[in-house]
């Protein structure tokens, strides 16, 4: 018997945007950074990390696009 699944705003996949510093990050990543100082990581709920982009905003809109549900993490 196959069930029909209601797709809800709640059903979104949540990931957790946070700010890390570039000095933290592995040499070949701060050499793309570019001099910038931080980047924020699109992270998944079980840790894993998804993506890094340049600001809080573009890692909002890239989650967003991606049918994904942003948190920010402190």
């Amino acid at each position: 018997m196959t069930q029909k699944h209601d797709m809800t705003a709640t059903d979104q996949r949540i990931v957790y945007i946070r700010k890390v510093d570039v000095a933290d990050l592995p040499e070949d990543v701060q050499v793309r950074a570019r001099g910038l100082e931080s980047l924020y990581a699109i992270g998944a709920e079980t840790g894993e990390q998804i993506a890094l982009v340049k600001d809080r905003k573009l890692a909002f809109l890239v989650a967003r696009q991606n049918d994904l549900k942003p948190v920010s993490v402190h």
